[in-house]
């Protein structure tokens, strides 16, 4: 079953939410409901939404470059999110869509999609700040 976009909104609405509030759980609580309910392929429109959250509109495809000084000794779970919203911001739902299955064969999937969450919401504020 695939969630409606309305749907998808509401859980990255409900993600965003618990982020903003410091809770953890809850960011994961949504994100296990929404597999429960749509599976992997429903997780995956949530962190989607999420990374269109971060970067807006997406440019035409292959025009945004990866700018992340350090990446290589970065932490697993920050490399992903780097590279998720990277491919967000490309159109590339394929590499988006690969790197969310990597992390979910890693067994990562949880910290990338906490990460997800954190990175949006300090996103979120540094722009109302």
């Amino acid at each position: 079953m695939t969630d409606s976009p309305q749907q998808t909104q509401d859980d990255a609405a409900a993600v965003l939410r618990s982020a903003l509030a410091g809770d953890g759980d809850g960011v994961c609580g949504t994100f296990d409901a929404v597999v429960d309910r749509s599976g992997l392929a429903g997780a995956y429109g949530v962190a989607w939404c999420l990374a269109a959250t971060m970067v807006g509109e997406p440019a035409a495809s292959g025009t945004c470059a990866l700018d992340f000084p350090g990446i290589d000794e970065a932490g697993y779970d920050a490399r992903w999110v780097a590279r998720f919203v990277s491919a967000y911001a490309n159109s590339d739902a394929d590499t988006g869509a690969a790197l969310f299955g990597a992390a979910a064969a890693d067994g990562l999937l949880p910290d990338c999609l906490l990460t997800l969450a954190g990175s949006t919401v300090a996103t979120l504020r540094s722009r109302a700040g």
